[in-house]
């Protein structure tokens, strides 16, 4: 599914004062690629993934998926083609702490009205994806760092999303572990075929995605390498 932004903007209003992260950004990004957003701290890149997913609203513009157009459909309609189509993974892997990993991979299937057996046995297959058969009956607060960020990946692949859009998946971990992350979730990439966008300060996972972004001010995506073309890294299958 070809993900694209027409001419969107983002402007905040604080007090007298208006802000402005985003200003008629467009952009087209190629199904089934890794795209790495880079970019100082503030300058909007987590903004424009939370529109891109649909959790926010530009004040102008438009977000689509192939020919839809979210801003046609209702807060509902919204989130019910977020919970099938779309895959988040944040800094911060966000598992509720009174499930197990599990459940809380299990958690998108079953909202969406899946039966309970058909979900879990789907949520293990992915548990098992990421390397955490053994911890299925774990809960948040019993894993390590890199294992809970897993669970949230195995999560987020979970629906078999067209489009994952992680935020800064590996800041919160340490250089051996995020690694780990890293590689689990490019390798889950590659196996689902889904188009994911991450934006990271982290330039070894940059260097290992299809295409990096460097995000301007205003929100304008420039293609990075020494010809201003992608930078492939490797070929979509």
């Amino acid at each position: 599914m070809r993900l694209s932004l027409d001419s969107v903007s983002k402007v905040y209003h604080d007090a007298n004062r208006e802000l402005a992260v985003l200003r008629d950004v467009s952009f087209e990004f190629s199904p089934g690629l890794s795209v790495a957003i880079l970019g100082r701290s503030g300058i909007g890149k987590s903004t424009l993934l939370q529109i891109m997913g649909g959790l926010d609203s530009p004040t102008s513009g438009e977000v689509r998926y192939g020919s839809l157009a979210l801003s046609l459909l209702s807060e509902a309609a919204r989130t019910a083609f977020r919970g099938k189509n779309v895959g988040f993974i944040f800094q911060s892997h966000h598992l509720l702490p009174e499930f197990s990993a599990l459940e809380n991979v299990a958690m998108p299937l079953l909202i969406a009205g899946e039966v309970e057996k058909e979900a879990n046995q789907r949520a293990a297959e992915l548990l098992e994806r990421v390397g955490l058969s053994d911890r299925a009956t774990h809960r948040p607060g019993q894993l390590s760092g890199g294992e809970a960020q897993r669970v949230a990946i195995a999560r987020a692949l979970v629906t078999r999303p067209a489009v994952i859009l992680a935020d800064e998946p590996t800041g919160n971990l340490d250089v051996s572990t995020g690694r780990e992350v890293q590689e689990v979730l490019l390798t889950a990439q590659r196996e689902s075929g889904a188009t994911m966008i991450v934006v990271t300060h982290n330039i070894d996972l940059a260097r290992n995605m299809d295409t990096v972004l460097e995000m301007q001010p205003g929100g304008a995506l420039r293609v990075l390498s020494p010809e201003g073309h992608s930078l492939r890294v490797r070929t979509a299958q």
